[in-house]
Order: C-alpha cells, then sequence, then structure tokens
C-alpha cells in the first residue's frame, strides 16, 4: 500500500510539475535573435511555417528560404524581375510559396520547387497598386488601391493557381489606398474579410460572406495626413480585434497609434493605457504567451492585456512581424536583409 501510494504521489507530482513549466509565461519577451541572411534586400514579406521553414520576399524582386530555423538561407530573384518589390509572401509548404508585389508591375507569382521556377499567376491593370494578401486554407484575398471608383480585390480558392476579381468590390474614395508596409493591412478569417485603409480616411471594410457584401466602420486612429492610419491588423480571439500605425513621417510619435474592437470590428476605440512607442507597421498575436508583437522602424512593443497597455522590449527596427503556421514561433523582418526570431 506504502509502495502504490509513493507511485501515485510520484505520478501527481512530476505532471504536475510538467504542466507548471508547460504554462509558465515569461514577463517580457527578451529581444530578437537576429540572423544572418544573404540579401541586403528591404524585406516586407514575411510568412513563416514552422520554427524552421521560413519564407521572405522584398524590394529588387527578392525572395528567401530557409529550412533550419535561419542557419542557412536559399535566396534570389522573382523570375528575373529585379526592379519589382515583392512586399507580401504566403507559404504554402515547404517547396510552395506565392509572391505579391507592390506599384507596377501589379503581379502575383507562384512557386512549386522551393523557389527554382516562378509562374505569373495574375497580372492586374497599369493603375493597379496591390498593398497585401492574407490566406486561410487553400483560399486568399488580395487587397490593392481605388481604382474607378471600387477596391481592388481579387480571390482564389485554390492556393494561389487562379485567381478572380471580386465583382462585389465595395466602393473606395478617390486616391484611396490601403499600406503595403507589411503585408498585413488585411485579414481573412473563414468567411470574413476585413482590410484597413490609410491616409486621411483610415476605416475599416468588413465583408461577412467572402466578399458579397461589405460594411464600413470608422477608427479613432490618428489620420490627419496621407501618411496616417492602421498598417496592421490581428485578431486576438473571439471578436477581439486589435490595430496598429500611426505616421511613417513621424516614427517617434505615439499619439492614436492603436485601436482595439471587441465586436468583430464593427466598432473601434483607442486603447486605454500605454501606448506602443512609436510608429507601427505590423502587429502579432503570439497566442502560446497571450502577447500581441508589433514592430517599427524604431523598435518593438508588446502587450499582455490585450491591446491596452504596451511596454518597449527592443529598440531594433523591423518592417513585418508574423508567427508561424504551429503557433510556436514569430518572426520579424526588416531592412537590409534583416530577419530575426522573437527571444524569451
Amino acid at each position: 500500500m506504502a509502495k502504490y501510494l509513493f507511485s501515485l504521489f510520484f505520478m501527481i507530482s512530476f505532471f504536475s510539475c510538467n504542466e507548471e513549466k508547460k504554462t509558465k509565461i515569461p514577463e517580457i519577451p527578451s529581444g530578437w535573435q537576429k540572423l544572418d541572411t544573404p540579401t541586403k534586400a528591404s524585406l516586407r514579406g514575411l510568412s513563416p511555417l514552422t520554427d524552421q521553414i521560413v519564407w521572405a520576399s522584398g524590394s529588387n524582386g527578392t525572395w528567401l528560404r530557409t529550412l533550419n530555423g535561419g542557419e542557412t538561407w536559399e535566396s534570389g530573384v522573382v523570375a528575373g524581375l529585379d526592379t519589382v518589390d515583392f512586399r507580401d509572401i504566403e507559404a504554402i509548404d515547404a517547396n510552395t510559396a506565392i509572391v505579391l508585389s507592390a506599384g507596377q508591375p501589379a503581379v502575383i507569382y507562384k512557386t512549386n520547387n522551393g523557389g527554382n521556377n516562378w509562374e505569373k499567376k495574375f497580372q492586374g491593370s497599369d493603375e493597379d497598386f496591390f498593398d497585401g494578401m492574407d490566406f486561410i486554407h487553400n483560399k486568399g484575398y488580395v487587397v490593392g488601391d481605388v481604382v474607378n471608383g471600387k477596391w481592388a480585390l481579387i480571390e482564389t480558392k485554390d492556393e494561389g493557381d487562379t485567381w478572380r476579381v471580386l465583382e462585389l468590390s465595395p466602393d473606395g474614395p478617390k486616391g484611396g489606398g490601403s499600406f503595403a508596409a507589411s503585408g498585413s493591412g488585411i485579414l481573412v478569417d473563414y468567411d470574413n474579410i476585413w482590410f484597413a485603409s490609410a491616409g486621411n480616411a483610415s476605416k475599416i471594410y468588413h465583408s461577412s460572406d467572402n466578399g458579397y457584401h461589405w460594411n464600413t466602420y470608422d477608427t479613432p486612429i490618428i489620420q490627419d495626413k496621407d501618411s496616417q492610419g492602421i498598417f496592421s491588423l490581428a485578431k486576438i480571439g473571439g471578436q477581439v480585434m486589435v490595430g496598429v500605425g500611426g505616421d511613417f513621417l513621424e516614427i517617434d510619435g505615439v499619439g492614436k497609434n492603436f485601436v482595439i474592437s471587441v465586436d468583430d470590428g464593427k466598432t473601434w476605440r483607442l486603447g486605454e493605457g500605454q501606448a506602443p512607442s512609436g510608429f507601427r507597421s505590423g502587429v502579432q498575436y503570439f497566442q502560446r504567451f497571450h502577447w500581441l508583437i508589433c514592430v517599427g522602424p524604431n523598435g518593438s512593443d508588446f502587450s499582455k492585456d490585450g491591446g491596452e497597455n504596451w511596454v518597449r522590449f527592443s529598440d531594433e527596427g523591423y518592417h513585418a512581424v508574423k508567427m508561424d503556421k504551429t503557433s510556436t514561433s514569430v518572426w520579424a523582418s526588416g531592412s537590409n536583409g534583416t530577419v530575426a526570431k522573437l527571444a524569451y
């Protein structure tokens, strides 16, 4: 009997210790682990699949891929387009990725063989300027600036092999656009699509039925100039969403640079506490620790209370921040070929 009780006590203690260890949350991120890459391109496109497999893209037609957590990288130029800025990328698997250009030509390319070859899958008009894309499973959407009074929205249902223009895209203001700063001004969650408009009318556009019907909602983010507004959106869970931004011409500005919604983006308010410490172009929810991480050119901040209060944890500047698709690691990319992994 004593032997049985000892064994039972040992098992309870073992599993309790393991559970405590598993659920222990660090107080604050310790910074970024910067990785060596073979490029000096500005990297705004970022798509980690796991803590080992990461794709990135950027200026001068650049693409990057690592299969070993950043120890080594493969890189190249997409289809010889060394003048094109691929500001967003979506990794499908270790060998398959889709890149999206901003500006002209407005194009989408896809590789199925690890970047050795890239095939053009879509080309926009001479007026198109693509801002970002997001995927849920095999379905993806791209948002582009307003053309002829309509937002440019295109859709794929087969992992980027074919694309179609959404005929029922919402009306937009003349000269209207979204920021192509990190590819995260658009957010897709099953049948829902959200995207943020830029400049002096920074609003949220939302469809709950795959783009057939749209609603538009005001936000209190700073939006007095073309350089201001929401740059990035993240969904925490349930109906809670966060947007970050500010003024990219005032990188240290902290006024009205983050907003929160608790009803799936229908109403928005400013956060009640400490703001991120400057203009922020990317935000990501890290569900493992219930952290929000945001990045910008003057540093990085995190929040552990749903975006109400932010604490600066790094002075290193980045353009984009993304969690891998297994929800185990967070990555950032920036100027001069910089890629980094969140340390904690």
